[in-house]
């Protein structure tokens, strides 16, 4: 069997199990082949929830299994390690063949069973988007200090929270995907002029099932009221100090009536400190791409002809 092979049956798989699972089942990054599914134990009102992102590599199906990461805040211990083994003994039973949906229904049926055992209400688990804290250690960082920001908010935005409806959501830009080392991320931009359009933003951002899925979803923003008086704040949504260093460079920019929120799909390789170099990459990209220039002497808004609702 020739790699051909290999990149024929994956190509087949994919179409499978999008058919299959529709909206749940996310492309993270096509061209290196990752992907994300959401797995919950029933639909209707879930109690537990798992992100599950999977890795085609060039010689899978016919030499080796897909690589995975879990997503999942309180699969911690024994029970991780019961779902790993469980994982890798169904690769044993199927060497050469499809893994993917065997892997999501074992997910499933773990969950399902979890929850038919469990007779502690736990609605934290049940409802929401989980913070997932780093995995990555801080040795590698470049020992940024979030004091220099002034005054601000650190915000966490309850996602159960419905939006005033009285509040209008702005328009909301997209950036181009970076991918290093599988992680990939994505920067994502709206004119804001009040505090409460903050919310309404990552509510309408967080419908979209891939962002949703994504490990971190950090953010910063700044609002220059007619007074004169600048609103400031972020949230690392796990991401130590990520929403800290945004806001930074939104500071360094000048950049005012605007909140950047940057998208993480970790890949399951450490990048150390250089994240934070793709974090601020891609917020500097977006922000110029929509009209906030360096130079503070230049008007800060969006470019003509970008219009926000």
């Amino acid at each position: 069997m020739s790699e051909n092979d290999n990149i024929a049956r994956q190509s087949d798989e994919v179409e499978a199990l999008s058919a299959i699972y529709g909206d749940e089942w996310c492309i993270v990054d096509a061209s290196s082949q990752i992907y994300c599914i959401c797995i919950t134990d029933i639909k209707e009102a879930p109690k537990w929830t798992l992100n599950l992102q999977v890795h085609m590599p060039p010689d899978y199906p016919l030499q080796s299994p897909p690589e995975y990461q879990i997503n999942a805040a309180w699969l911690r211990g024994l029970e991780r390690t019961n779902l790993e083994n469980k994982l890798s003994q169904i690769y044993c039973e199927n060497i050469g063949e499809d893994l993917i949906f065997l892997w999501v229904e074992a997910v499933r049926e773990f969950l399902q069973d979890k929850s038919d055992r469990d007779m502690v209400q736990n609605n934290n688990s049940a409802i929401g988007r989980i913070v997932v804290q780093s995995v990555e250690t801080e040795e590698d960082e470049d020992g940024f200090d979030p004091s220099v920001l002034g005054d601000l908010s650190y915000l966490t935005i309850d996602h159960r929270q419905q939006s005033s409806q009285s509040v209008s959501c702005p328009e909301i830009f997209h950036g181009e995907t970076l991918t290093d080392r599988r992680s990939t991320f994505q920067a994502h931009l709206a004119h804001v002029t009040d505090k409460t359009q903050i919310q309404t933003v990552m509510n309408k951002l967080l419908e979209n099932k891939k962002i949703a899925n994504a490990t971190h979803n950090m953010f910063a923003y700044r609002i220059l009221t007619d007074s004169g008086v600048v609103y400031q704040g972020c949230d690392d949504d796990g991401e130590t100090h990520a929403g800290s260093r945004m806001l930074h460079l939104l500071q360094i920019m000048d950049a005012d009536n605007v909140i950047v929120i940057v998208s993480r799909w970790y890949g399951g390789i450490h990048l150390g400190s250089d994240r934070f170099k793709h974090i601020n990459n891609c917020t500097r990209l977006i922000l110029e791409t929509n009209g906030f220039q360096r130079d503070k002497d230049e008007k800060r808004g969006l470019k003509s002809g970008k219009k926000a609702r």
